[in-house]
């Protein structure tokens, strides 16, 4: 294995949303793929420089100020381990991935799921994303949210694509479906944190992180529909925790879905089928970005698993639909 890092660069403007904040505050706002503990590191490395000067890590930013870090990229395969899993790759370049993940697959190696995760196969597919900051993974799924997820496989399309998401120019497209006949389509935009006294829990809270999700109907059915989310912004848990604040939570999700509803007339098959749904009913769609290299827009997309078509399929069986 090689010992050699390669440098990473990484830039950001301070928006709205950090400004008068303190250094290492704002820093976890601009570059949220990293932890608290690594951005102060660098803060006392003294890597960090706002508008090209040195700062302390509680010196407040203003609006515009340039934030830098230049520093080395360290290798993640000191604490990730390479495993053969197949993947389904949907698109590959010498710069990007673009996978298809499954149902029961965790994306990062942690406590209680060191290996076996998206990233343990992904550093077996491509040996160089131990070169890359948590492997290449801009944007993370939930274990049990399906659909698309983007990697970087060079530095360079890593701050890229960090870059763009930062600049809410990625397009996300979700399907789900939700307890409640849903009216008509809308916007959520409420901040979102970690809930005070469950800290495995993301909640809505003033103090939180702006989180905007926009929905619409697909198919209304009497006590249940089927949307389209498209996602503004990007928090842990969003669509989840968005659509249970409203009222209209993911069927199947058992950290925020609540009290399952079942109509009194609804078919036998149509209650077996929602008692026994195994997951989230989330499914991320639809995936548009910029190449960072050729600048080209590119747009990839992928049907929703057998397993939501098929609560789909029983749900319009069950009870009569109405199509958006």
């Amino acid at each position: 294995m090689s010992t050699e890092n390669q440098t990473l660069f990484l830039e950001s403007e301070v928006g709205d949303e950090a400004v008068g904040k303190r250094l290492d505050q704002a820093l976890a706002f601009l570059f949220p793929q990293y932890s608290r503990s690594r951005l102060k590191k660098w803060i006392e490395e003294e890597v960090v420089a706002v508008n090209g000067e040195i700062k302390r890590p509680r010196d407040k930013v203003n609006l515009a100020d340039k934030i830098t870090i230049t520093t080395t990229a360290e290798k993640n395969n000191y604490e990730w381990i390479a495993e053969k899993k197949p993947l389904d790759i949907c698109y590959e370049d010498d710069h990007l991935l673009v996978i298809n993940k499954s149902a029961n697959w965790v994306t990062h190696p942690g406590a209680g799921n060191w290996t076996g995760t998206v990233m343990n196969a992904l550093l077996y597919h491509a040996p160089q994303l131990a070169e890359i900051p948590r492997a290449g993974v801009v944007h993370r799924l939930d274990k049990d949210t399906t659909g698309l997820m983007v990697v970087a496989k060079s530095l360079i399309a890593h701050a890229h694509l960090v870059k763009q998401l930062q600049a809410r120019t990625v397009k996300r497209t979700y399907e789900t479906i939700v307890g409640g006949r849903v009216i008509s389509g809308g916007t959520v935009d409420a901040p979102i944190g970690r809930h005070p006294q469950e800290r495995v829990r993301m909640a809505v809270l003033e103090s939180g992180k702006t989180a905007i999700s926009h929905y619409r109907v697909l198919e209304r059915f009497e006590a249940y529909s089927h949307l389209r989310v498209d996602l503004e912004t990007g928090r842990t848990h969003q669509i989840r925790v968005h659509m249970a604040h409203i009222r209209y939570p993911v069927v199947g999700d058992k950290v925020y879905g609540g009290r399952l509803r079942l109509p009194p007339h609804s078919t036998e098959a149509f209650r077996e089928a929602l008692k026994n749904f195994p997951r989230q009913a989330l499914h991320a769609k639809a995936l548009t970005l910029v190449h960072p290299i050729s600048g080209e827009e590119m747009s990839f997309e992928v049907p929703i698993p057998e397993d939501m078509e098929g609560l789909l399929n029983i749900l319009r069986k069950g009870m009569s639909a109405t199509k958006n």
